[in-house]
């Protein structure tokens, strides 16, 4: 078991702490590819990375774009109320060039501690 480590802005770090977010999306990039089940993910808080949320990887559901991987899961398991929300902030993040060359994954968590 490895254990990685992933930044989050304060939005998404709540959720996740709080068990509203089960799924996090991401670029399936070099660094995402070395995940496994039962893995874990140490989320730290970008503004303030001494705070940490530590889940375990149960799923990896990986898709060639964002729009398809959102459309396949309640919006609510990626922490937003609409799949439109989810495709607006993503955006923000990543490209359309980037999800082309990497592909996505949402990774399923379980929450193991917040604090």
């Amino acid at each position: 078991m490895t254990t990685h480590k992933m930044k989050l802005g304060k939005e998404q770090f709540d959720k996740i702490a709080n068990g509203f977010k089960i799924i996090e999306s991401r670029l399936c990039d070099k660094k995402r590819q070395l995940i496994r089940l039962g893995d874990r993910i140490e989320f730290s808080l970008s503004s303030e990375p001494s705070k940490m949320v530590l889940t375990e990887v149960t799923a990896l559901h990986t898709y060639s774009s964002f729009d398809e991987l959102f459309s396949n899961f309640p919006a609510r398991d990626f922490g937003r109320d609409s799949v439109a929300e989810l495709l607006e902030e993503i955006s923000q993040f990543y490209s359309v060039d980037e999800q082309e060359k990497y592909g996505v994954v949402g990774i399923r968590l379980n929450l193991i501690a917040a604090g």
